[in-house]
């Protein structure tokens, strides 16, 4: 193998204590560095290393708990490789990034067990620890709260749960809804029927569903009723059973409006509440259902609340620092 440069270190303020040498994989090993090193380079600006190579050997500065997760993303990468699996720069960096937020977590849990291919079209996989931390919830509860800023894939993620769960025929059917609340203009000015008053607002739901399934495929299963996407009103009234079920945009439901979601739930079902406290569109004076359950369903076994902030946003890199900027603006404002 051709002897690579040593890579530059990311400068930091702490000591590096201890140094080791890691015999290198034989196969995979541009896959592993990535274009340019830019994946080793990653790796070092998360955790306090330094790391160079000297012909099959990995060379590495730093804190021996450090060394030791570089040790074991490379006997990890090692086996995984070898079984033919393959990896883009950006998987292998958003898993070097949940591993050094959490280091029970490994790249054998990234590429085996967190991804997941709901309907055969699109693999889904956490980029962040939260993220993981909501599909786990999902799993494990019959009812979850996803609660946190735009960007962050709570509302694709419980989509892609869904799916996943009817393919698998956990359920017999996807309910997907939101409140239709007026941000700005009237309903009863926009053109057509109901439904068409309607669908904007239900919009990013038929995208997500059509991102991760096919077309023909959605469009068949709405046919059927065994997707379903319609306003939180429409579910007055019914019980939802052995269903997976998502209000979405929950920070605009009223008290009343979430209680009556929630005693919707039928036997054999699961149910997903995503919502942005940040952005609530209801009138002013009016509660927010999702800021008062909160409150009140907190201490329930067998309901989990997930929360997730700008570190979670999986979009362009803008988005972040965007929200940032106003949750920083709020706070001085508070204060």
């Amino acid at each position: 193998m051709n002897e690579r440069p040593h890579l530059p270190a990311v400068l930091r303020t702490t000591n590096l204590t201890d140094s080791r040498k890691l015999e290198l994989p034989t196969q995979g090993l541009n896959t592993l560095f990535g274009v340019q090193d830019q994946n080793i380079k990653f790796l070092e600006s998360l955790l306090d290393v330094r790391i160079g190579v000297r012909g099959n050997e990995l060379l590495i500065d730093g804190e021996p708990d450090d060394i030791a997760t570089v040790q074991h993303i490379l006997d990890d990468f090692r086996e995984i490789f070898a079984d033919g699996s393959t990896f883009s720069d950006k998987e292998l960096k958003d898993a070097f990034k949940q591993i050094a937020e959490d280091r029970a977590y490994s790249l054998k849990d990234h590429f085996q067990k967190a991804r997941f291919n709901p309907s055969g079209k699109k693999t889904v996989a956490p980029k962040t620890a939260n993220q993981r931390k909501y599909l786990d919830a999902i799993a494990k509860n019959d009812l979850v709260f996803g609660i946190g800023v735009a960007g962050t894939g709570k509302s694709f993620l419980a989509v892609a749960m869904a799916v996943d769960a009817l393919f698998k025929k956990q359920v017999s059917r996807i309910i997907l809804t939101r409140p239709a609340v007026e941000a700005g203009e009237r309903l009863g000015f926009l053109p057509g029927d109901l439904q068409d008053k309607v669908d904007p607002y239900l919009r990013p739901l038929y995208d997500a569903l059509f991102d991760l399934v096919d077309a023909e495929k959605v469009t068949k299963m709405l046919e059927k009723r065994i997707i379903e996407i319609a306003p939180l009103a429409f579910m007055r009234g019914r019980t939802l059973s052995d269903a997976f079920i998502i209000l979405d945009e929950a920070q605009n439901t009223t008290s009343e409006q979430m209680k009556m979601f929630l005693t919707r739930i039928g036997f054999g079902s699961k149910a997903v509440v995503t919502g942005d406290i940040t952005q609530i569109d209801l009138p002013r004076g009016q509660k927010s259902g999702l800021r008062e359950a909160q409150r009140v369903l907190t201490d329930i076994d067998m309901i989990e609340f997930v929360h997730f902030s700008e570190k979670d946003v999986v979009r362009h890199k803008l988005v972040q620092m965007i929200v940032k900027a106003y949750e920083d603006h709020a706070g001085d404002v508070e204060g």
